[in-house]
């Protein structure tokens, strides 16, 4: 699985198409050039997955979900359906229709990463989410300072 980072601004065209980042491809080299798009759950925007990072995924949520649960497989279903999509010989990307919606009025669009996968935000819904004012101080210490290490064990 590859580890990406970073954020990149990028203009969008009106069908969707966008040349993706050298700065991104070049951490994703040894990858096949597929990626899987999929809206987001949590926010406005698109989740750029490779593919293959994308196949782990789901690899875990099929060991987490049980099929035979109603609300399982409901979830199941969301958090896998995407689209596979792939550089063209101009290292552009086009954004499927179905998800288009998402950066429809955009004529700029972020990506950001988050080491796992490419959030990709219209620019104006990026930065009301930026700036929400979300107290991330406070979130980390109480998510991430309660971890205590032990020494000798």
């Amino acid at each position: 699985m590859a580890l990406i980072l970073g954020k990149e601004y990028c203009k969008v065209d009106s069908n969707g198409r966008f040349k993706f980042p050298i700065a991104l491809k070049r951490q994703l080299e040894t990858e096949d050039g597929r990626f899987v798009i999929r809206e987001s759950v949590y926010a406005e925007c698109l989740e750029l997955w490779t593919y293959a990072s994308f196949r782990e995924e789901v690899e875990k949520l099929q060991e987490s979900l049980n099929p035979y649960r109603r609300e399982d497989r409901d979830l199941l279903r969301k958090l896998t359906e995407g689209n596979i999509i792939e550089l063209d010989s101009n290292d552009r990307l086009l954004v499927p229709a179905e998800q288009k919606h998402v950066i429809a009025k955009a004529k700029e669009i972020v990506l950001q990463s988050t080491g796992k996968f490419i959030e990709l935000w219209g620019r104006e819904a990026y930065d009301k989410m930026n700036q929400s004012g979300g107290d991330f101080a406070r979130r980390a210490e109480e998510l991430l300072g309660a971890k205590q290490l032990t020494v000798g064990s």
